[in-house]
């Protein structure tokens, strides 16, 4: 039976981060005066209605469930809740299945977080970014850094099974320290698993702006490559084992949802701007939640685009996937001309030796920092 993983866009914020580019509104931008109840009341109607439009074109079991955003924590769990039961009544819903949300740590507090689990929920991550004031004043984060381990507690009180938190690291005017400062203080929170992502600068963000008048200067690449191998060490060190280039967790703590995206396993994106993919099928939604809304009240296409992928475009995805993950690529899955371009890297320390000679690549820590290089050798 084909496995199908769901995830749930919300696209709404109280306030847009100076970093994001993310398809995420406020109150403000998508209504005068208008507050996030008003603005996303119906919300949730529309995206039982595309269920419907899934259910039509997907079966099978679902192991993995992930509200991302946005800010779905700022939703109420009721309302999250009937995306889940709808799910339940018209799917085969795993009996261990991964139900993720993710939460600003200033939107929630036991009792809400109680409310959540009831709805279905079993998995949590927050934002936490840093915890470092300036560096999430230059990233213009609203959360107090404080907050993150009360979150943390509150999660733990309401007994999730699994807590994660997010970290972004090489924000201008970010040290070493101030990046160890972090990490430790996400280790200490005693949560299952850290993502740790590098800071992108996205064209059209405030943060860019800043960037290009000359008020914040970018990291250098040795520091960033300093930053991340100092987290893979400190994470490595509190028990945790990388599974993928920007994730760590405890035994049996993976995210499931996000390996189910780097396998290329099949998924469906509900909401605005959400992609999907479906055996060599890959689709995206309209971008704005109000086109998206009124073209499924109306009965009309939420599609804005698809693809059908190649059998050459398949490999080659396989290929860039595959080399994020602690498990690598078998070897024999490459050709003779592919081995030899990358066999160099095992003699310079970037692909594990003894993983090579029992038929697998795999990136070492130092690897990872080049992973894209390695993959341009791959896939010509």
């Amino acid at each position: 039976m084909k496995e199908t993983s769901f995830y749930v866009h919300i696209p709404y914020c109280v306030k847009r981060c100076g970093y994001c580019d993310f398809n995420t509104y406020t109150p403000t931008e998508l209504r005068d005066g208008g507050t996030l109840e008003t603005v996303s009341g119906d919300y949730i109607d529309a995206v039982l209605r595309e269920l419907e439009i899934a259910h039509t074109q997907s079966s099978g079991s679902v192991p993995t469930i992930f509200f991302g955003g946005g800010t779905p924590s700022l939703l109420k769990a009721k309302d999250l809740g009937r995306v889940i039961s709808t799910i339940k009544e018209k799917w085969n819903v795993a009996p261990d299945c991964e139900i993720t949300l993710e939460a600003n740590p200033d939107s929630v507090d036991v009792a809400k977080l109680q409310e959540f689990k009831a709805a279905g929920f079993n998995r949590i991550s927050f934002g936490m970014q840093s915890a470092v004031p300036h560096v999430l004043a230059t990233l213009d984060r609203t959360h107090n850094p404080d907050n993150v381990e009360r979150a943390v507690r509150a999660a733990r009180t309401a007994g999730y099974e699994s807590v994660s938190v997010d970290l972004i690291y090489g924000t201008p005017g970010e040290s070493l320290d101030d990046w160890r400062t972090s990490v430790s203080a996400a280790l200490s929170l005693g949560v299952d698993h850290i993502s740790a992502y590098a800071l992108i600068v996205e064209t059209g963000t405030k943060l860019a702006a800043q960037i290009k008048r000359g008020d914040l200067t970018m990291p250098d690449d040795d520091l960033m490559a300093d930053m991340y191998l100092l987290v893979d060490e400190m994470a490595q060190n509190a028990g945790m084992s990388w599974y993928e280039l920007s994730n760590w967790s405890k035994p049996g703590h993976e995210s499931r949802h996000n390996i189910a995206y780097w396998r290329n396993a099949n998924w469906w994106g509900l909401g605005p701007g959400a992609h999907s993919h479906l055996d060599g099928v890959r689709w995206w939604n309209v971008k704005h939640p109000t086109a998206y809304k009124s073209a499924l009240f109306a009965g009309n296409s939420i599609e804005q685009e698809r693809e059908v992928l190649t059998e050459q475009q398949l490999k080659d995805e396989a290929i860039m996937l595959a080399i994020r993950m602690r498990d690598g690529i078998s070897l024999n899955k490459l050709n003779k001309d592919q081995v030899s371009r990358i066999s160099g890297y095992c003699q310079s320390g970037h692909l594990d030796q003894a993983q090579w000679s029992n038929g697998t690549l795999q990136l070492t820590a130092q690897g990872r920092l080049i992973a894209d290089r390695i993959v341009r050798e791959l896939v010509v």
